[in-house]
């Protein structure tokens, strides 16, 4: 079976390898025009930068006893209580979060450009004062559509293509009084765990510059990870929210799929339906997650798209403190997390035990199914981040070359290329699975799952796609990230030992991914079933409390 494996990587490698000629052939022209659409883009970037510091300027010289220390070392309830109260002004917070932010960015390169309509929207946001995040500045993702900008999920052919109108979110987020200020960086088609686009660049994480902030919602969570935001907004297809958060140290929620709206949130490809999408929020604590999803899940939304279940927040399910019956798994059967993730996770099932929960042990493995991926985006040229030419290389294989790769590989792996039938029958296996596996739940009787998150931070230039979060976006469960501890000496130790599942390519990859991260941020993932997302909530929120209680 080793060789026949080994076999199937050479014939790949070869294969690929002579994609990638064929498509630097084909490219070249496209990096030459490409260049004045980057170029303009960065200039865009750079306006929005000099006039955001220079109204910050202004403002700081003209309120002298703006306290913005203070500001930014409140949580989300409690600036929001002081807004409402009026012991502060939506201007102090506004300025205070806007001078944080570009400090942040000029250390992590996590912003794509300052709204300056923000600017604007801050003279009028008094009347929405009853608005749940009256006053609240909040980034969002760079494809989380904002009017008259650009959503170009890092690919030079979606540049100068600005948004007609805002995404269902954006308008959301407004009529609650909250204020989107800036938007965030992504890696170059939303494809891996790294954040680094052609177009931007890369962002560093806030802990260590040596390592990547994540991905897709990268921006994101190395901009509420070094204190710039206190609030921010992106998409999950595979993790995308709940990875950042876990290398940036923060929280971050993947609802249920259709839970919240997805207009205007824009995929790199649409009509894609086996794995599903979802926005959601990142904050540095739960209780700011569930109050943005309180904010957002309300009539306006409902209204404005009819497709989402009008289910406002249970905030009854938030707040209970009912013990709950908790299944737990240390792996899924396809990745080994390192060491460091599952002394976390072992000390939070300590915890929950002694708190009076029941965790039952859950055993879990991974049908790997076939799947396809299209990189329409590359292929009228322009330059590919580095991060992802082993992925583009692949998916840019001219067709008949493909054909040939197929009947080489047959013997070996499933084919990459599915006819309709096929398709069908891979849509039906995923609805079997999703069938099976809330039956295997309902056997052990448990209400959530405690399982790895993908961690620590890695190391730049290891892309990839992990079975660990992206299970539950198959799956359409709700899932967040939740930090739990720091990397310790004797994790460190510990990884010299890992050898993963398989010891296979992709396991040694992973040791050396997450190599040098003592000090870095460890987190857990709590999951619960379909349109229980309070009920992740409650239990993140549950999990968050024990670990700060332990370490009082």
């Amino acid at each position: 079976m080793l060789v026949e494996s080994q076999t199937a990587v050479l014939l790949t490698s070869v294969v690929c390898g002579v994609g990638a000629l064929l498509m630097v052939v084909q490219t070249v022209s496209g990096h030459r025009a490409a260049k004045d659409k980057i170029q303009r883009a960065r200039n865009r970037r750079t306006e929005s930068l000099q006039r955001a510091e220079q109204e910050v300027l202004r403002y700081k010289q003209l309120h002298p006893s703006c306290d913005s220390a203070v500001i930014l070392s409140l949580s989300l309830s409690e600036l929001t209580k002081q807004l409402r109260e009026g012991s502060l002004c939506p201007e102090d917070v506004f300025y205070s979060y806007m001078q944080k932010t570009l400090a942040v960015h000029k250390k992590l390169n996590c912003c794509t450009e300052i709204l300056l309509e923000s600017f604007d929207q801050l003279r009028t946001v008094g009347s929405n004062k009853d608005g749940l995040l009256y006053g609240v500045p909040i980034s969002i993702k760079e494809n989380v559509s904002y009017k008259n900008c650009d959503c170009t999920c890092g690919v030079i052919i979606n540049l100068s293509q600005p948004a007609k109108k805002d995404s269902v979110i954006v308008e959301v987020l407004k009529k609650q009084g909250a204020i989107p200020f800036t938007k965030t960086n992504l890696p170059q088609a939303l494809l891996n765990y790294d954040c680094s686009n052609p177009i931007f660049g890369q962002t560093i994480n806030p802990y260590n510059p040596q390592k990547t902030s994540g991905g897709s919602s990268g921006g994101e969570g190395a901009l509420i990870g070094g204190g710039g935001s206190i609030l921010g907004i992106g998409s999950d297809i595979g993790g995308s929210i709940r990875i950042p958060a876990s290398f940036c140290g923060i929280c971050g929620f993947k609802p249920t799929t259709g839970r919240l709206s997805s207009k205007g949130i824009v995929p790199i490809y649409r009509g894609q339906k086996c794995v599903l999408s979802s926005p959601g929020p990142l904050a540095r604590d739960v209780d700011s997650l569930a109050l943005c999803m309180q904010a957002l899940l309300c009539d306006n939304m409902f209204s404005l798209d009819p497709t989402v279940p009008p289910l406002p927040f249970n905030l009854q399910t938030y707040q209970s403190s009912k013990p709950l019956r908790i299944g737990y798994l240390e792996h899924d059967g396809y990745t080994q997390p390192p060491p460091c993730m599952i002394r976390s996770l072992r000390e939070v099932k300590a915890l929950l035990e002694q708190a009076g929960h029941t965790v039952r042990p859950r055993h879990c493995s991974i049908s790997s199914k076939s799947r396809r991926s299209s990189c329409f985006c590359f292929r009228k040229g322009g330059p590919v981040d580095p991060c992802l030419k082993p992925q583009i290389h692949l998916y840019s294989i001219p067709h008949w070359l493909k054909r040939i790769l197929k009947f080489l590989l047959k013997p070996f792996v499933s084919s990459a290329s599915l006819s309709a039938p096929e398709v069908w029958k891979q849509h039906a296996d995923v609805e079997d699975y999703i069938s099976e596996t809330i039956a295997h739940w309902r056997k052990y009787n448990i209400d959530v799952l405690l399982c790895p998150m993908i961690g620590p931070a890695f190391n730049f230039l290891y892309c990839g796609l992990s079975s660990l979060t992206m299970i539950y976006n198959l799956l359409n469960f709700p899932a967040g990230a939740v930090p739990v501890s720091t990397v310790t000496a004797q994790d460190e130790e510990d990884l010299k030992h890992f050898k993963g599942l398989y010891q296979d390519t992709w396991d040694k990859l992973h040791k050396l991914a997450v190599s040098g991260a003592e000090g870095l941020p460890v987190a857990v993932q709590c999951v619960a079933l379909p349109w229980q997302d309070e009920l992740c909530l409650r239990f993140m929120k549950e999990v968050e409390q024990l670990v700060k209680h332990k370490k009082n």
